[in-house]
């Protein structure tokens, strides 16, 4: 004898598996939502340091007065390697935010996304804590001098050069931050879908 049940009930696909934990929050939302804030402290982070130019006439120890000295971000090749990773990052941020668009649009589709955004966001992560750490050091150097080698602090000089390589310095701190909630929320859902 035959089953009382239509063939095309036996072989109805199943759904998608949901982003949203038990909590009901949709994590692919928060992804998204990361992603673009992700985009926008990176690009803050270049404009900011890019705009830092500054000229001042004596107010410089050891220069004779009445001559020019200009500080500029290109001046140091720790700010130039720190523009070129955050401005990677920026575009990396962007790019992910619209592919993160595709996966609210395909679920079906998330689970290789995921497995991409944690191993790229731990990449990116990687290049930002690297780029922070060249351009903090040269700052901290700008800002407090080394007795050692009779290096002189220049941020009592160049003091609004100084405060744009800090604010950011914040933002690009607040990238790193960013980049590794990415990569928590990639890691839980990857492993909500895999308890599955």
């Amino acid at each position: 004898m035959a089953s009382a049940e239509p063939e095309s009930a036996k072989e109805a696909p199943l759904p998608p598996p949901s982003t949203a934990p038990r909590g009901g929050v949709n994590l692919s939302l928060v992804d998204f939502g990361l992603r673009f804030v992700l985009f926008a402290a990176a690009v803050s982070s270049v404009v900011v340091i890019v705009t830092s130019k500054q000229t001042v006439v004596g107010k410089l120890r050891g220069v004779p007065p009445g001559f020019p000295v200009q500080a500029k971000f290109d001046h140091s090749p720790a700010f130039i390697y720190f523009v070129a990773a955050l401005s990677v990052t920026a575009l990396y941020g962007l790019v992910t935010a619209l592919a993160s668009v595709s996966v609210i649009a395909k679920p079906n589709l998330s689970t290789k996304f995921l497995l991409h955004f944690a191993v790229w966001d731990t990449l990116i992560l990687g290049v930002v804590a690297s780029a922070t750490g060249a351009a903090g050091g040269v700052a901290y150097i700008g800002l407090k001098g080394n007795s050692h080698v009779r290096w002189d602090k220049v941020c009592y000089a160049f003091d609004k050069f100084c405060r744009h390589i800090g604010g950011a310095l914040a933002a690009s701190l607040f990238a790193s931050v960013v980049l590794v909630l990415l990569i928590w929320i990639s890691i839980i859902s990857l492993h909500a879908r895999i308890r599955k």
